[in-house]
């Protein structure tokens, strides 16, 4: 796995490099700046991209500007955003254009290695890694939605853990039930829902989609 690092904290970018390195991932590039994270893309072509969401000149949104060209350049790419806090509108987005390959998670989760690590090869799979704070804020905000009041508590923690990107057994493992039990739970939640199965969409990705769309309203 190739990865590039834009994080203009010199000591958490060199940190991220050093942990990375010592799991025997290849770290190709590192930057402090956009451009020169752009430029690290053009030239290494990694697999992955761990991009801070604030960075100069304004620590506004030039992280997220930048990962968004990178992947015009380079489609394929892998990329895992961090921030320091929950910036919903961002994390609605981020789901809102497509899940596949994409990570949004807060900078103290860097700090459990385990946790951060399993993100990351999840998003270099293909997968999506969204933070459980920022996934508890969104779904708490959407909870008025007479839909989301038929849930459960079992299938409201079920739903989280499908917006953080976990799939069945992951699901069950976390929280210590079956796997037919998750299965089952989440068959109910498409019916609570209303989500009918077709050719056409991914009823999975839509319930999730479904309680960020409504946060992202209410914001």
């Amino acid at each position: 796995m190739r990865i590039v690092i834009a994080e203009d904290d010199a000591l958490l970018r060199e940190g991220l490099a050093l942990l990375l390195r010592a799991e025997s991932l290849d770290v190709v590039a590192t930057a402090e700046n956009p451009d020169a994270f752009l430029d690290a893309v053009d030239a290494e072509k990694p697999d992955v991209a761990i991009v801070d969401v604030r960075m100069p000149p304004t620590h506004t949104d030039e992280g997220i500007t930048a990962a968004v060209e990178a992947r015009r350049r380079r489609p394929e790419l892998a990329v895992l955003v961090l921030s320091a806090y929950v910036e919903q509108a961002f994390a609605t987005d981020l789901l809102a254009q497509g899940s596949a390959r994409l990570g949004y998670l807060l900078k103290e989760r860097v700090g459990r290695v385990e946790e951060f690590l399993d993100a990351l090869h999840r998003v270099a799979r293909g997968g999506t890694a969204i933070d459980p704070e920022v996934v508890a804020q969104l779904l708490t905000r959407s909870r008025p939605d007479a839909r989301l009041q038929r849930l459960s508590p079992r299938e409201r923690d079920v739903l989280a853990l499908m917006a953080e990107g976990l799939g069945n057994a992951a699901i069950a493992e976390r929280l210590v039930v079956t796997d037919g039990a998750v299965h089952k739970h989440i068959r109910s939640i498409f019916a609570k829902l209303d989500l009918a199965p077709t050719d056409r969409t991914d009823r999975r990705v839509a319930a999730v989609l479904h309680y960020l769309d409504d946060a992202r309203r209410r914001t």
